[in-house]
């Protein structure tokens, strides 16, 4: 039987969202991304700037989903999440099958 690669599951979450008091837009999303293929994880961050909306969403109504989509989009959409995602993966992969290892190769 085959080796089967693991499942990687990748999440997307906001760790923090900066906005002006007056009327709570939001300007800047922190978020990180983490991919667990349920042995090795790996792991990113950044922030995100957000441009005004002609309509604001009231800052109590905004939903972690929604931020999520917003921040995706401002970097660079389906392409730049895919880069992410990958680079994430190649992490995971090296971690599981080490292209580099330390060593000498004699003596204890």
């Amino acid at each position: 039987m085959a080796n089967k690669k693991p499942v990687t599951v990748v999440s997307w979450k906001i760790a923090q969202l900066e906005r002006e008091t007056a009327d709570g837009f939001v300007f800047t999303a922190h978020y990180t991304v983490d991919a667990n293929d349920g042995t090795y994880n790996a792991g990113a961050y950044g922030s995100v700037g957000f441009q005004r909306p002609e309509n604001l969403i009231p800052f109590a109504d905004l939903t972690e989903d929604q931020v999520i989509g917003w921040t995706k989009e401002a970097i660079g959409g389906d392409e730049k999440v895919a880069e992410i995602e990958a680079a994430l993966q190649a992490q995971l992969d090296e971690q599981r099958t080490p292209s580099k290892a330390p060593g000498l190769p004699w003596g204890k």
